[in-house]
């Protein structure tokens, strides 16, 4: 699949598509029906999710986020229960933009690669959203919406519920794993007080004194390609491959599936009872018996 496809992947502002309404299952029955005059529930998610982008999921709190909203903390409280609860708000706020814009592929692969990708560029955008994950599943609203169209773009497969699901959770992981890694790079110079071009020319003096041991020989085999091992490259065309080939995987491993039983079984032809035992000639015609026209009559199961 062509790396163009990036153009068409447009993952829009956090404050288009949520969905406000509150559904049923845990924290969302014990969302207040009622709409309250003045401060809402939105604004409150709005700005703890400003505040964990610039400064990280830590800075979020009840007294910061009312400081921004230049209200009583107390007056949270009245929409929100406890900061764990407004995690869960801001995570389904920002699943809102992994959803993506009708009409969804038709084609399975397509549409999970566009799926992933959407779930990675909003990852990045908002990478506080890797650590409030809590408990899963999530249940929110627009969490159910991205998982029922997750559900869509598999529903063409001629497969059972569990493969699918388990082919959900296989993009998923690599998908999630990929974003803890690119996040992960991006913290880590940073921590050490150098540049990512510091860092990576300090870990390849580093690995040429361990080849020159001569410990490592296929380490040393990769001679002008070593920096490979450190130096993984620009992370959209890394993601992609490695999703190209989670996506071909998996369409290899259904290929090899049986083909689903589709049509009952028959009674065999009468050249192939003929030349059975007597026994095996009585089983097999119980089984079924031509009818009037000489066709053969399906198996009754």
């Amino acid at each position: 699949m062509p790396c163009d496809r990036h153009a068409a992947i447009r993952v829009p502002d956090a404050s288009s598509q949520a969905v406000r309404r509150p559904s049923d299952g845990l924290l969302w029955t014990r969302l207040a029906k009622e709409k309250r005059p003045g401060l809402t529930r939105e604004a409150i998610v709005d700005a703890a999710i400003t505040l964990a982008d610039a400064e990280g999921l830590d800075a979020v709190s009840i007294r910061r986020v009312a400081a921004a909203l230049n209200t009583r903390p107390m007056s949270l409280y009245s929409h929100i229960q406890r900061k764990d609860d407004l995690f869960e708000l801001m995570t389904d706020e920002a699943i809102a933009d992994i959803i993506v814009p009708d009409p969804l592929s038709a084609d399975w692969r397509e549409a999970l690669w566009t799926i992933a990708q959407r779930t990675r560029a909003v990852a990045l955008r908002h990478p506080w959203i890797m650590k409030a994950r809590g408990s899963w599943p999530r249940l929110g609203p627009n969490a159910m919406r991205h998982m029922e169209q997750s559900l869509t773009a598999l529903a063409g497969l001629d497969i059972d519920r569990r493969r699918k699901i388990c082919i959900l959770r296989a993009v998923d992981t690599y998908t999630v794993g990929h974003i803890v890694t690119e996040l992960m790079e991006q913290v880590m110079p940073r921590r050490e007080g150098r540049s990512a071009a510091e860092q990576q020319q300090l870990m390849q003096g580093y690995l040429r004194t361990l080849v020159d041991t001569g410990d490592f020989p296929r380490i040393a085999d990769l001679g002008p390609d070593l920096p490979l091992l450190t130096d993984h490259g620009e992370a959209q065309q890394r993601f992609d491959e490695g999703l190209e080939w989670v996506l071909a995987g998996i369409a290899a491993s259904l290929a090899e599936l049986p083909p689903p039983t589709r049509h009952p079984l028959r009674r065999p032809r009468a050249d192939a009872v003929e030349q059975t035992s007597t026994v095996e000639q009585t089983s097999t015609a119980d089984l079924g018996r031509p009818d009037e026209t000489g066709a053969e009559e399906p198996i009754r199961q």
